[in-house]
């Protein structure tokens, strides 16, 4: 296992990389070092000044996932979370729309932010190549597949 490294006050290597499917700990807690580097850029271009503004946890339930992981759990062939670029969040004091809005409040240099089914949980991505402020729900049509739409703010 790669180790550690506190890229913020609130907010480490390690955290970002969890996951509860053990058969992927060589690849999953391995990861190249450009991928450490979007994570740290996620956790201090995002993550921290989110926590800061909220004041409370917040916490990660998916950040890098290897291509495996990522096959495993269905992800988008093209998913971010391959690249360290994004991290599904959740906040157990305030609530998940909390942290939807606040991210686009604090006019944060996110790629894109998706409510998920509900917010369920936010998913959020920091590119530093690209910041297209892009702001989704992810819901699911009468067939039971994933769509995207853009809401009305």
């Amino acid at each position: 296992m790669i180790a550690n490294i506190q890229f913020t006050n609130n907010f480490s290597l390690h955290e970002l990389l969890l996951t509860a499917n053990r058969q992927f700990d060589e690849e999953q807690y391995n990861p190249p070092a450009d991928v450490v580097e979007n994570l740290r850029a996620l956790a201090v271009n995002i993550l921290q000044p989110l926590r800061d503004a909220v004041g409370s946890p917040i916490k990660v339930n998916s950040g890098y996932r290897c291509p495996s992981l990522n096959k495993a759990v269905k992800g988008s062939k093209t998913s971010q979370h391959m690249t360290g670029h994004a991290a599904d969040i959740v906040d157990l004091t305030n609530g998940n729309e909390l942290l939807f809005k606040k991210i686009i409040e604090l006019n944060l240099p996110f790629d894109q932010i998706i409510d998920e089914f509900g917010f369920r949980w936010v998913h959020v991505s920091y590119d530093s190549k690209r910041n297209r402020k892009d702001i989704l729900q992810a819901r699911k049509d009468p067939q039971g597949k994933t769509v995207y739409i853009r809401p009305s703010l």
